[in-house]
């Protein structure tokens, strides 16, 4: 496969710039892959399309104010750094900007509480760089750091909180799961109160989300790995949920690929944590998860490719060419779709 093959044509005032005035009140592109067919919906309306004993996976992952502003200790040079993975006590991998002055061994200045020194060059052009501070971690990266906000964003947003989930646990990720953007407290209560059952697993988004597909092949695009968990009670309510008949619908792509990374052949889910690098194309076989609640997603992006592996490349497109017809919005702030 091509990575090209994965490119269409998206007029740039569907770029999502802020969120919907209520996260339910987006659209939502409802997708039947038996019959083919696409209906047009709000996302309070997911309440319809999920039954009794169904299983929602969704992934409580809380986005750090992951990007720095820092001045070079000895010139004043402006560096940008956006920390993606924590390596170590004090240590993380991120990017930097520019790059050929962040070289190893110099200093950088966040501000009065934070300083960081680059300690690694990595080969992909990121680099690993420890935080030097006094006190708790995540007080000063919330006095220090920004909202990571993808680059396709912008116009600032005033109430960052839209950013997370509502239920947004776990700090780590530097990208939000944006499929989870959608629901509030009360959708989800009124799930629950249908019997759909509700499972949560982890996974830290980190530099898959901002690396594109640069290969010409898709085969030969390297996946960054990811942190995820998957607790014995999620694995027990989901395994549960399928002997008893019902749906695995995972909220967004980081759940989906959390399950098909934590599952066996036979579609058992198994309580583990580690590392994924798990890159689902076409052709891939789909072993825990049933359906998918997503966004829409840039051209030629692993996760155009996610979604195209669980209805086929063509259709997928097809339905992406229908959502720019509607005048769908797009990304991260976007609309969403159901994948049934």
């Amino acid at each position: 496969m091509k990575t090209s093959d994965f490119y269409y044509e998206l007029p740039e005032e569907l770029i999502a710039q802020a969120p919907a005035e209520r996260r339910d009140l987006s659209r939502l592109l409802i997708y039947d892959r038996g019959k083919k067919s696409i209906e047009d919906k709000v996302f309070y309306n997911i309440v319809d399309y999920l039954n009794p004993g169904d299983v929602l996976v969704r992934n409580t992952t809380r986005v750090i104010p992951a990007r720095l502003y820092a001045t070079n200790a000895e010139t004043g040079g402006a560096m940008e750094l956006l920390l993606l993975k924590r390596v170590g006590e004090t240590d993380w991998e991120c990017l930097v900007k520019p790059g050929r002055k962040a070289r190893v061994g110099r200093n950088f200045i966040v501000n009065d509480e934070l300083s960081v020194t680059v300690i690694k060059q990595l080969d992909d052009g990121g680099r690993i760089v420890r935080l030097n501070y006094q006190g708790i971690f995540e007080e000063v990266l919330e006095r220090a750091g920004e909202m990571p906000l993808p680059p396709y964003i912008t116009e600032r947003t005033a109430d960052m909180a839209r950013y997370q989930t509502v239920y947004a646990k776990q700090n780590g990720s530097a990208a939000a799961p944006t499929a989870g953007l959608h629901f509030t407290d009360e959708l989800l209560e009124k799930l629950r109160a249908k019997g759909v059952l509700i499972a949560d697993v982890l996974l830290h988004v980190g530099l898959g989300t901002f690396r594109p597909v640069s290969a010409e092949n898709v085969e030969e695009h390297h996946m960054h790995s990811e942190y995820y968990e998957v607790s014995q009670e999620a694995a027990d309510i989901i395994n549960g949920a399928r002997q008893n008949g019902g749906r695995v619908v995972s909220v967004g792509t980081t759940g989906c690929r959390t399950l098909e990374s934590a599952s066996d052949d036979s579609g058992k889910v198994h309580a583990q944590k580690g590392w994924t690098s798990i890159f689902i194309t076409p052709g891939y076989k789909f072993k825990a998860v049933d359906a998918l609640i997503t966004n829409f997603h840039l051209p030629e992006s692993t996760l155009l490719m996610l979604v195209s592996a669980l209805s086929g490349r063509e259709l997928m497109l097809e339905a992406y060419e229908e959502a720019i017809k509607e005048r769908y919005r797009f990304f991260s702030f976007g609309d969403a779709m159901f994948i049934k």
